[in-house]
C-alpha cells in the first residue's frame, strides 16, 4: 500500500505546474515499447559492430603475446582494433588517467578489454572476438581486501582521514566500549539497458557518438583525447538510457571510445553494444568494504568517541574511488553526532574491476557502519535501537560534522518521531518479541532508522549546470540541458519549471536530447543533484526570455511591470490578455530574442579537503523507514512483511515522480542488503555476471504492505528550486531498515549477543549468523 499525496497536499505550493503529480514524459512510450534507446537508433547504411575481446582465464599479469590471426580471417571481419590503433591517448579514465581504453603491455583484472573486433554483424564480431589469443605471464591476484592488505601493494590512493579529540583517550574513559568487524558487499548497477553506444564520423575527422551515459561531456572528453581531435570536434548525444544508477557515469566512455575508434579507422558508423555477462564482467560495481571499529558510549547508550577504519576494496584502478569513498566518511555519522572522533579510509587496489559510482555514491557504507553500530549499543546495553538512535542525534550544541559543517536544518528527530506513531512501532515490537519468545524456528524482527544526506558534489567544480531555451512564435517551447534522464523523471520536473516559468501548459514545452553541441561543459546527472542544478539554469534561462517579452509589453501597451502576469496559456497585460504564442509573434516582429542560455552554481560552498574542513553540501535530505521481517531459521530465508517511509522531499516538483523514486531507490537499496551477492574466485573471475547467477528484488519481493508519505515539509531555502529537495540517492539508504531488522530477528535467538551478520544478509549469511548465535 502506497500513500499518495492528497490534491490539497500538492494545490499548497501556489504554482499552476510545479506540484503536479504528471507522469513522466516518456510513459507512454515505455508501456508502448517505442521509447527509442541506442541500440534502438535506426542504423546509418553500413553501420559496423564492435565487440570487445579478452583473455578468458586470466586475472592480471604481463600480456607475453597477442595472437589474433585468427580473428581477421573470419568472414565479415573488416577490423581488429589493439592499442597501437589509437592516435591520441589511450586512456577512458574519469581521474587521473589509469584506464586504457585497450589494455597495452599488461592485463590489471578478468575481463580487460585487450583487442575489439570490427565486423559487419554484431554476431560475427562476438564470434571472432572468441578466437583471439592472449598468452599470459600470470600472477596471483589480489581479490580481496584481506589480500590487498596481505600483498602490501601501494594503495589506489592515498588515505584520508576526519579527526577531532582524543579518540584513545575518550575510548579507554567510556564506561562501555565495543569493538566490531564486519564485510559490506557490493552491488552489480543491473540497468535493464546495458553499456551501448553508436558513433557516426564525420567529413573532417570528428564524430557523432550517441551513447547511453549520465556523463555527456565525460564521455566527448575522453573520445577527443582518444581521437586526438578538440572536444568541439566530439559530439555526444543521449536521450534516455535504460537506467544507470551511476554506473553510466564514468563507464560509458570506454565503450564509447570503442565504437568512436571503429568509425574512425573505417569510415563508416560503428555501435558496440556489450552482452549482459561481459557487460557484469568488464564494467565495475558498489564498492565493497571491510569496516575495524571502536565506540564508547555511557550507560544510555550515548556516544563518546567513535574509531573506524573503512577497508574499501577499489579495484584496479582510481575510476571515482576519491569521490566515493570520502563520501563514506561524509556519511559515516548518518544523523548522528560523534563528539570525538577517527574516521579513516583505506582505498585499496586489487586485481578486480574498478569499482565505481552507485547511486549513493559511499554514502549507504557509511551508513551501515552507523546503524550497526546503534545496533550493537543496543544490544550490548540491552536497550531499544530506537531509543538509542534518538540519544545520539543531531541537536541543538550538538551540531557539527565529523567534517566541521553545522547541521542547522535537522528535522531527524520529528520525522522519527512522526513514524514512530503511525507505524506504530512500539506496540509492535513489543508483539514481536512475544512472538519471538512463543517460535522456535521462525523468528520476526523490526527496525526503524533514519537518513541524512547531504546534498551537492563535493567536488565542488562540478556544482554546476547550464540550459537552453528557445520560443517560437506559435508559444511552443524548446528545452535542452545537461541533465540526463535516466527513467528517474529528471525531463518532466525540468519541463514543469520551465512552463511554470512562462504560465503555459506542459504540453507546449518540447525536452529534446541532452547533447554537448547545445549545452556544454556539463557535470553529470549524479549526486542527486539532477533537479536542483538544471531546474534552476533552465529556469534562469526562460526568466531572461520572459523579461525580455516584459519589458517588451511595458512598451507596446504602456503599462507597469507589476501589471503584467503569464499564467493559463495568457499574458495578463493591465487590462488585456493576449495569448503566450501571438505575444511571442509580436515580440519576434518587433526584433526581441526569444532564445537564451541559462546557467546555475550552487552558492555557498566551500570545502577544503586537506584540512577536512567546510561546507561541502548545501543542504541535508532527510527520511525514515521501519521495516518489519520474518526469517526462517532453518533455512535462511527471508520476506519483508510490512515497510513504513516517512521521507522529506521539500516542497515536491512532482509528488508522484517524487513517491516512485522513493519506492524504487528503497527496493534496490533492499536487494542491496539481503539478496545481491557478488562472487569472485580466488583466480579473479566474477562468477555471478548473468540473471542466473546474481539475484535482484523481483515483484514478488516488494513488501505486501508497502507505506510511503511525503513528510509535510517546509521546504529548502527560497534560492532553491521552489524549495524541492533531491530525491535520487537517499531513498535507497531508507532500505537499512531491513537489514537491521533482519539482525533484529537473528539476534532474538540468544539475547544480548550481537549477531554476526554480514551485508548482504543472505540466506547463507543469515545461517551462519543464526548458528553462531546458537553456539
Amino acid at each position: 500500500m502506497t500513500s499518495r499525496p492528497s490534491p490539497h497536499q500538492t494545490a499548497r505550493i501556489e504554482t499552476e505546474t510545479v506540484g503536479l503529480s504528471l507522469a513522466h514524459d516518456s510513459a507512454m512510450l515505455h508501456v508502448q515499447g517505442s521509447a527509442v534507446y541506442i541500440d534502438d537508433i535506426r542504423e546509418p547504411e553500413g553501420t559496423l559492430h564492435v565487440a570487445p575481446g579478452y583473455a578468458p582465464d586470466a586475472a592480471c599479469g604481463r600480456i607475453l603475446s597477442l595472437s589474433l590471426d585468427a580473428v581477421r580471417a573470419v568472414p565479415g571481419v573488416l577490423a581488429v582494433l589493439t592499442a597501437r590503433d589509437i592516435p591520441g591517448v589511450n586512456d577512458c579514465s574519469p581521474s587521473i588517467g589509469d584506464d586504457p581504453v585497450l589494455a597495452d603491455d599488461r592485463i590489471a583484472f578478468h575481463g580487460q578489454v585487450v583487442f575489439a573486433v570490427v565486423a559487419e554483424t554484431r554476431e560475427v564480431a562476438r564470434q571472432a572476438a572468441r578466437l583471439g589469443k592472449v598468452e599470459i605471464a600470470a600472477e596471483t591476484p589480489a581479490v580481496t581486501v584481506e589480500d590487498a592488505l596481505a600483498r602490501r601493494t601501494i594503495d589506489v590512493l592515498p588515505d584520508y582521514a576526519f579527526k577531532r579529540g582524543n579518540v584513545t583517550k575518550a575510548l579507554r574513559a567510556s564506561q562501555t566500549r565495543i569493538e566490531d568487524s564486519f564485510h559490506i558487499g557490493g552491488q552489480e548497477h543491473f540497468y535493464l539497458e546495458g553499456q551501448a553506444a553508436l558513433a557516426v564520423p564525420d567529413e573532417r575527422g570528428g564524430v557523432t557518438v550517441y551513447s547511453s551515459t549520465q556523463h555527456p561531456t565525460e564521455v566527448q572528453h575522453c573520445l577527443a583525447k582518444m581521437l586526438a581531435v578538440p572536444d568541439a570536434a566530439v559530439t555526444c548525444e543521449c536521450r534516455r538510457m535504460g537506467g544507470g544508477f551511476g554506473g553510466k557515469e564514468s563507464q560509458a566512455a570506454q565503450w564509447a571510445a570503442l565504437a568512436a575508434l571503429a568509425a574512425r579507422i573505417t569510415g563508416r558508423p560503428a555501435k558496440c553494444r556489450l552482452d549482459r555477462d561481459d557487460d557484469m564482467v568488464m564494467t565495475g560495481k558498489r564498492h565493497d568494504f571491510r569496516v575495524d571499529y571502536a565506540a564508547g558510549c555511557d550507560e544510555t547508550g550515548r556516544l563518546a568517541a567513535v574509531d573506524v577504519t573503512f577497508l574499501s576494496r577499489c579495484g584496479y584502478s582510481a575510476d571515482l574511488s576519491q569521490g566515493v569513498n570520502d563520501r563514506t566518511m561524509f556519511h559515516a555519522d548518518n544523523a548522528y553526532f560523534y563528539p570525538q572522533l577517527h574516521i579513516q579510509s583505506r582505498r585499496l587496489r586489487t586485481n578486480t574491476v574498478s569499482n565505481t559510482a552507485f547511486r549513493g555514491f559511499g554514502g549507504p557504507q557509511g551508513m551501515l557502519f552507523a546503524e550497526r553500530m546503534m545496533e550493537a549499543i543496543a544490544v550490548r546495553l540491552n536497550l531499544d535501537p530506537l531509543d538509542v538512535r534518538k540519544r545520539n542525534l543531531y541537536e541543538t550544541g550538538r551540531d557539527v560534522t565529523p567534517y566541521g559543517m553545522k547541521v542547522t536544518d535537522n528535522i531527524a528527530l520529528a520525522m522519527i518521531e512522526e513514524l514512530e506513531a503511525s507505524s506504530d512501532y512500539r506496540r509492535r515490537r513489543d508483539q514481536i518479541a512475544r512472538f519471538n519468545a512463543g517460535s522456535r524456528f521462525i523468528k520476526k524482527g523490526i527496525a526503524l532508522t533514519p537518513v541524512k544526506f547531504g546534498i551537492s558534489f563535493t567536488l565542488t567544480q562540478m556544482n554546476q549546470a547550464g540550459a537552453l531555451v528557445h520560443v517560437y512564435t506559435d508559444g511552443s517551447v524548446h528545452l535542452n540541458h545537461g541533465g540526463t534522464e535516466m527513467g528517474q523523471g529528471l525531463y518532466v520536473k525540468v519541463a514543469q519549471v520551465v512552463a511554470e516559468e512562462f504560465g503555459i501548459d506542459i504540453d507546449m514545452v518540447r525536452i529534446t536530447a541532452t547533447t554537448t553541441g547545445k549545452v556544454p561543459n556539463t557535470s553529470p546527472t549524479a549526486a542527486s543533484s539532477g533537479s536542483d542544478l538544471n531546474g534552476m539554469a533552465a529556469r534562469n534561462a526562460g526568466m531572461v526570455i520572459k523579461n525580455r517579452l516584459i519589458e517588451f509589453a511595458v512598451k507596446e501597451w504602456k503599462v507597469a511591470r507589476s501589471a503584467i502576469r503569464f499564467e493559463r496559456g495568457q499574458v495578463i497585460i493591465g487590462n488585456h490578455a493576449i495569448a503566450f504564442g501571438d505575444l511571442a509573434k509580436k515580440a519576434h516582429q518587433a526584433r526581441i530574442s526569444l532564445s537564451s542560455t541559462g546557467f546555475y552554481a550552487t552558492p555557498d560552498l566551500v570545502w577544503d579537503r586537506d584540512k577536512a574542513k567546510g561546507r561541502p553540501f548545501y543542504y541535508f535530505a532527510y527520511g525514515a523507514a521501519c521495516s518489519e521481517v520474518t526469517i526462517d531459521t532453518l533455512t535462511g530465508e527471508m520476506t519483508v512483511d510490512r515497510v513504513d517511509i516517512l521521507h522529506d522531499v521539500g516542497r515536491s516538483l512532482n509528488p508522484a515522480i517524487d513517491i516512485g523514486q522513493i519506492e524504487g531507490g528503497f527496493i534496490q537499496g533492499m536487494g542491496w542488503l539481503t539478496m545481491e551477492e557478488l562472487v569472485f574466485d580466488d583466480r579473479g573471475r566474477l562468477r555471478t555476471h548473468a540473471p542466473s547467477t546474481y539475484k535482484i528484488p523481483c515483484a514478488s519481493d516488494v513488501p505486501a504492505d508497502f507505506r510511503v508519505k511525503l513528510f509535510e515539509s517546509a521546504g529548502n531555502p527560497a534560492d532553491t528550486i521552489y524549495r524541492s529537495k533531491a530525491v535520487g540517492e537517499p531513498p535507497l539508504m531508507l532500505a537499512i531498515s531491513v537489514w537491521c531488522a533482519v539482525l533484529n530477528a537473528v539476534g532474538s535467538i540468544r539475547p544480548g549477543k550481537m549477531p554476526p551478520l554480514e551485508a548482504p544478509a543472505t540466506p547463507e549469511a543469515i545461517l551462519t549468523a543464526v548458528k553462531a548465535m546458537q553456539t
